[in-house]
């Protein structure tokens, strides 16, 4: 955890109240009602890629270091699979929480501290945009050219080839039109004017 010195903790007590506001508010909850049990670290199969396990990260915002979250891997490596959520005493929805603070960390324009990460979401959101669906090979592309990671995995991706795993072409997508629907309409909530708690207005994925 932080130290006290960390200067994430230099945030002003209405900043900081206004952010958990907004964690809040986007994933239906309150944060003061997680009493660390720790069942959702024990359960999670990412914790250990991540550098706050999910019970650290409810801990973070309780402590009002919602900042600390933002810039935090564990966001970003959460694969939202609801365990956490499922095994959760008091009911929490923490998958919620982590979907909530990715959406905050990118109206903030805070990215990923890992730059894979970014480049791993952002082809995956590419690859459903475009097909309505995700395409394997096309996505396994646009990640390997966004990382420069070319010849990495080559061996397994061969393998996966000749076994039918990964197809050479997108098969279609029943609800294309749909989903393309979903993004036009995200596009347009992110680039209107918004208003934050704290009464500052800007454009969605600014800086607060």
């Amino acid at each position: 955890m932080p130290s006290q010195k960390s200067p994430l903790r230099v945030v002003g007590e209405q900043g900081r109240g206004n952010l958990l506001r907004e964690v809040a508010a986007l994933a239906s909850l309150q944060v003061g009602a997680c009493y660390q049990c720790g069942k959702c670290s024990g359960g999670c199969p990412l914790a250990y890629a991540m550098d706050y396990q999910p019970r650290q990260v409810m801990r973070l915002l309780q402590c009002g270091l919602v900042e600390e979250a933002l810039r935090s891997r564990t966001i970003w490596v959460c694969a939202t699979c609801f365990t956490c959520t499922a095994r959760c005493p008091r009911d929490i929805d923490i998958a919620g929480v982590m979907d909530a603070l990715r959406v905050i960390a990118l109206r903030r324009g805070v990215r990923p501290a890992d730059k894979n990460i970014d480049v791993f979401h952002r082809s995956f959101l590419g690859s459903v945009r475009c097909l309505g669906r995700s395409y394997e090979l096309g996505l396994l592309a646009a990640y390997k050219l966004g990382t420069l990671r070319l010849t990495e995995d080559v061996p397994l991706g061969l393998k996966m080839l000749a076994k039918g795993k990964l197809a050479l072409l997108p098969g279609p997508a029943r609800g294309r039109g749909e989903v393309q629907a979903i993004f036009r309409e995200a596009d347009l909530g992110a680039g209107a004017t918004t208003t934050h708690a704290d009464g500052d207005t800007g454009r969605g994925g600014g800086q607060p």
